[in-house]
C-alpha cells in the first residue's frame, strides 16, 4: 500500500511542481507589474479573499466531508450510486454557491468593510487608504466568481480522486497561473490601473479550471445533471461533516486571512510582504503537506469503510514519516535561503530589495511552522476519514483562538512578522493537539522507529542548513548581483544542500526502500 501510495504521491507532486513553477513566475510577473506598495495591496486583499473561501469552502471543508461520504458509497453501493450522489451534491452544493457569488459581487464594499477595516477606516475619514477601500470594492466584483467556478473543480476534483485519477486535479491550477501572466503580459500594459488586468486573470484563470476538467468526467462517466437534493440521506450526512470541517481543516487559512485583516491596520505594504513570504512558504506546503493529503484521504476513508484498521495506522505513519523528511529540509532551506530567494525571484521592476528584506523577516516566522502546518493536512484527514468531525473542530477552535491571542501579543512588538509567527505558533498548537486527540483515541501512536527516522531527518536537514549558511555569500553581496548571477548561485546551493541532506540521510541509515514499505506493523517489530 506504502508504495502504491508513494506513487501517487509522486505523481500529484510533479503535477503540483508544475503548478508551482508556474505559480512563482505568475508572482514573479505580479511582483514585477504590481510591486508592493498600494496598488499591489488592492489587488492581493480582492484575490485573497475568494482565495481563502476555496480553500476553506470548496477545498478545505466540502472535500474533507464529501471524499469520505464518496467513499464508503463506492464501496458498499457501486460506481450507480456514485453518479447519483455526484447529481446531488453538485446541484445542492452549487445553487447556494450561485446564490453566495451573486450575493457577495451584490454587496463587495460590505465585505471589504469586513475584510479590510482598516482602509474602511480611512475612507470614513478620508484618509490615505480611502482611495484603497474603493478601489477594493469594485475590484472584488470581477475576483469573487472564481468561488463559483473552483467549487465544481474542487467538487469533480475529488470524485477523479476516489477513482485514483490524481493528476487531473492536480494540474488544473496551472491554467489559473497561465490566466494571469497573460493578463499581466498582455492586459495590463493597455490598462491604467494593473491590478484591474490581473483581477480579470483570476476570473478567467477560474473558468479555465472548471472547463479543463469537464471532458474527464465525461470520459469517466461521470458527468451528470445537478439536481437539488437537500434532504438526502448522503447529503445531509455531507452537510453535517462540512460545516464543523470548516473549522478542523481550514484553520491555517482563516489565520492567514486574520492577519490580512490586521495587517491592513499596518504600515503600507505589510499585505504584500506577507503574501510574497506566504507563497514562498506555499510552495514546499503543496508540492508535499497537500500532495500526500491528496492520496491519503481517499484511501484511508476506504480503509475505514473497510474496517481495516491496522492498514489505516500504517497509511497515517506512513504520511507523517514521508512529511517529516521532506518537510524539515524544506523549513531550514527557506529559513536560512528567505532574503536570497526573494531578491531572485522577485526583487524587479517595482519590487525592490528592500521589499525583499521585509519580506524575508516573515518568511522566516511563516518558515518556523512549516512542518507543523504540513503535518496538519495528514493529521486532519485521519478524523474526517472517520467521519470524525468534533474533535478536529475543537482543536480548530482552540488554535484560531490561539492565534488571534498571539496576534495581539506579537504585532504591537514587531508588526507584520508577529501576525506570521503567530501563525507557525498556532500551527504548531493545532498539530500537537491533533496528534493527541490521536492517540488518546488510539487511533494512531508514533512508534520508536518513526521517532528515530524523524530525528535523523531532524539533524540532516541542520547539517545542511549549516552547509548553506557556511557557502552564502554576505547577503550586501548577493543584492548586488545581477538577477542571472543570483540565479546560479541559488542553482548551486540547492546542488550542494540536497545531496547533502540525502547522503546524510544514507549515512544515518535511512533508505528510500523503508519508505515505500513502511508500515505500522514493520515499525513495531
Amino acid at each position: 500500500m506504502s508504495a502504491k501510495l508513494l506513487k501517487s504521491g509522486m505523481i500529484v507532486s510533479a503535477m503540483t511542481l508544475i503548478s508551482r513553477v508556474l505559480g512563482l513566475v505568475r508572482d514573479v510577473v505580479t511582483a514585477n507589474v504590481l510591486g508592493a506598495g498600494a496598488m499591489a495591496d488592492v489587488f492581493l486583499m480582492v484575490n485573497r479573499i475568494p482565495n481563502f473561501l476555496r480553500r476553506l469552502f470548496a477545498e478545505g471543508a466540502f472535500s474533507q466531508a464529501f471524499v469520505p461520504v464518496l467513499s464508503e458509497v463506492k464501496a458498499k453501493h457501486g460506481d450507480d450510486a456514485v453518479r447519483e450522489l455526484m447529481a446531488k451534491a453538485s446541484g445542492t452544493l452549487g445553487l447556494i454557491v450561485t446564490v453566495v457569488t451573486i450575493l457577495a459581487m451584490l454587496g463587495s464594499p460590505v465585505i471589504m468593510a469586513i475584510f479590510a477595516m482598516g482602509w474602511f477606516q480611512d475612507y470614513l475619514n478620508d484618509g490615505p487608504a480611502a482611495e484603497k477601500y474603493s478601489q477594493a470594492s469594485v475590484l472584488l466584483k470581477v475576483t469573487f466568481p472564481y468561488l463559483w467556478f473552483i467549487t465544481f473543480v474542487a467538487l469533480s476534483g475529488a470524485i477523479l480522486n476516489v477513482y485514483n485519477k490524481f493528476a487531473v486535479a492536480a494540474f488544473s491550477p496551472v491554467f489559473l497561473n497561465i490566466a494571469m501572466i497573460a493578463s499581466a503580459l498582455l492586459l495590463a500594459p493597455y490598462c491604467d490601473d494593473p491590478a484591474t488586468a490581473l483581477a480579470w486573470g483570476v476570473f478567467a484563470g477560474g473558468f479555465l479550471q472548471f472547463v479543463f476538467q469537464l471532458p474527464f468526467l465525461a470520459k469517466a462517466g461521470l458527468l451528470v445533471r445537478p439536481r437539488w437534493a437537500w434532504h438526502d440521506e448522503y447529503v445531509v450526512k455531507i452537510r453535517k461533516l462540512m460545516l464543523p470541517a470548516l473549522f478542523g481543516v481550514s484553520v491555517s487559512q482563516i489565520n492567514l486571512l486574520l492577519d490580512t485583516v490586521i495587517a491592513s491596520f499596518l504600515q503600507n505594504g505589510s499585505v504584500s510582504w506577507l503574501y510574497y513570504s506566504d507563497r514562498l512558504l506555499e510552495f514546499p506546503l503543496g508540492l508535499f503537506g497537500i500532495a500526500i493529503a491528496t492520496v491519503i484521504l481517499p484511501s484511508l476513508s476506504r480503509q475505514y469503510a473497510t474496517s481495516n484498521h491496522e492498514e489505516f495506522k500504517g497509511t497515517v505513519d506512513w504520511s507523517i514519516t514521508l512529511i517529516c523528511l521532506l518537510g524539515l529540509p524544506s523549513m531550514a532551506g527557506l529559513i536560512v535561503l528567505a532574503e536570497p530567494i526573494l531578491l531572485t525571484v522577485f526583487a524587479h521592476g517595482r519590487f525592490t530589495a528592500f521589499d525583499a528584506s521585509q519580506s524575508s523577516l516573515s518568511l522566516i516566522a511563516y518558515a518556523s511552522g512549516l512542518v507543523p502546518l504540513m503535518l496538519i493536512k495528514v493529521l486532519a484527514p485521519a478524523f474526517y476519514a472517520r467521519q470524525d468531525v468534533k474533535t478536529p473542530v475543537r482543536i480548530g477552535i482552540i488554535a484560531m483562538v490561539a492565534n488571534m491571542v498571539f496576534n495581539l501579543m506579537l504585532a504591537p512588538f514587531i508588526s507584520y512578522v508577529g501576525l506570521a509567527l503567530a501563525t507557525a505558533m498556532s500551527g504548531a498548537l493545532n498539530a500537537w493537539l491533533l496528534y493527541q486527540g490521536l492517540k488518546k483515541a488510539e487511533i494512531y501512536q508514533l512508534s520508536k522507529q518513526t521517532l528515530w527516522i524523524i530525528a535523523k531527518a531532524a539533524v540532516a536537514a541542520a547539517a545542511m542548513a549549516g552547509l548553506i549558511y557556511w557557502l552564502l555569500p554576505p547577503i550586501s553581496a548577493f543584492a548586488s548581483m545581477a538577477f542571472s548571477q543570483r540565479g546560479l548561485w541559488l542553482a548551486g546551493l540547492f546542488a550542494a544542500a540536497v545531496p547533502t541532506y540525502f547522503a546524510l540521510l544514507w549515512l544515518f541509515g535511512v533508505r528510500i526502500s523503508d519508505i515505500k514499505r513502511h508500515t505500522v506493523a514493520e515499525s513495531l517489530r
